[in-house]
């Protein structure tokens, strides 16, 4: 699937999850995953985080309020680290965990703390 959206959304994808998890989600995929795969990259990627009107820094922000209060680890983990990339703080992440609680409920922050504390630790590591 070769569009200009698609493309767009890649190129953020890659900046902001780094170019292996992605390249890895998209070589992993197989025929019935792969669907799934396009049209994160196109619509999620493309459409929305390639609107102007947020930055990046807002967008990841606003991400790990909805994933925490979601509870999703994996994605939670996953985009910790990019909103490290995306120059966000870690005392702003811990604002917005902290805002969680309130909003959310402290079950959801607790586990989001933990989580981002992982995810914080490992995006050091990995870009020392």
């Amino acid at each position: 699937m070769a569009n200009e959206k698609f493309e767009k959304g890649l190129a953020i994808r890659k900046q902001v999850l780094g170019e292996e998890y992605v390249n890895q989600s998209i070589g992993n995929a197989d025929d019935f995953t792969m669907p799934l795969q396009e049209l994160v990259t196109e619509y999620c990627w493309g459409a929305v985080w390639g609107r102007e009107e947020l930055s990046k820094v807002e967008r990841s922000m606003i991400n790990l309020a909805m994933i925490s209060a979601l509870n999703r680890p994996h994605e939670l983990k996953l985009h910790v680290k990019g909103a490290l990339r995306n120059g966000v703080p870690k005392e702003k992440i811990r604002e917005v965990l902290l805002q969680v609680a309130i909003y959310c409920g402290v079950p959801a922050a607790v586990d989001s703390f933990r989580i981002a504390k992982e995810a914080i630790k490992e995006f050091e590591a990995e870009n020392k």
